[in-house]
């Protein structure tokens, strides 16, 4: 079974588990916005996603003892060629203003990797900075990008949405910065670095409440929102609370990746019953 095991490593150092869990918060802003994302932007996101991650990997070089996108792996760089291309094509068929989005979001990745000035550290190396930019693309490619992309009012209810997702995208992150503590250098002053391992639980899982509550401020939201973002709640709090301080493996880089392709499919089970 050790083939199974590669495939398995290279799913995930491929960045195509991550690219999963960005489509699948896809769906879920399509369920709880009851908008209908067209499947040209779930394939233009997935495949943009792929190349996306694998350069902030490769970027970090041999640093990151963790998945850093090795030198020798060809076959990672060709598939992210290869997916860039193929979001190339698909973002040929998406609006204009969707594209525009994008390519602001792919700026902020582009200077979250690479200083903007050559005597300047990048960005990732500013703790919450860094946690802030990475909550902010994801809640813009998979909120604000469906939204622009079906010409969807940005209403009020969108930008509920919008800060849900970034606390959300903020919880998720916890897992890495506790896990990154033993290499991550003392002056990037990451959360977990100012505040210690448990005030940084509490605070995510005030985060957490907050997030929740905020779904009756929206001027519109039906019963299996609520019981799908109570379910996203309790799985978040559940995860800071029993969160290992020294993680195996994969806890972060596949189980806490799947956390939104698990919500997915339970909100996808849910409309199916109902």
């Amino acid at each position: 079974m050790q083939w199974a095991g590669k495939i398995f490593d290279f799913y995930v150092k491929a960045s195509i588990h991550v690219s999963l869990a960005v489509v699948s918060f896809l769906y879920l802003t399509s369920c709880f916005l009851n908008i209908r994302v067209p499947n040209i932007l779930y394939l233009f996101i997935f495949f943009g996603t792929i190349p996306a991650y694998n350069f902030i990997k490769q970027s970090r070089g041999g640093q990151n003892k963790y998945f850093g996108l090795l030198s020798g792996d060809k076959i990672i760089r060709w598939l992210s060629v290869l997916s860039l291309v193929c979001a190339a094509y698909f973002g040929t068929q998406l609006t204009a203003n969707t594209m525009m989005g994008a390519l602001i979001l792919a700026v902020l990745v582009i200077f979250y990797t690479i200083p903007i000035f050559p005597s300047q550290k990048t960005l990732r190396h500013s703790g919450i900075i860094k946690i802030l930019i990475i909550a902010f693309v994801w809640a813009g490619t998979t909120v604000l990008l469906p939204v622009i992309e079906v010409q969807h009012d940005l209403s009020w209810d969108v930008w509920i949405e919008t800060l849900q997702r970034l606390l959300v995208i903020l919880v998720l992150m916890v897992p890495f910065e506790i896990r990154d503590l033993s290499v991550d250098p003392n002056e990037m002053m990451t959360i977990p670095q100012r505040m210690g391992i448990r005030k940084t639980r509490r605070l995510g899982i005030l985060f957490c409440l907050i997030g929740f509550l905020l779904t009756f401020m929206k001027d519109e939201f039906l019963a299996y929102e609520i019981l799908a973002k109570s379910i996203i709640s309790l799985s978040l709090i559940g995860l800071l609370v029993w969160l290992p301080a020294k993680q195996p493996r994969y806890f972060a880089s596949f189980w806490v990746e799947a956390f939104p392709i698990f919500w997915a499919g339970f909100l996808w089970c849910i409309l199916k019953i109902i």
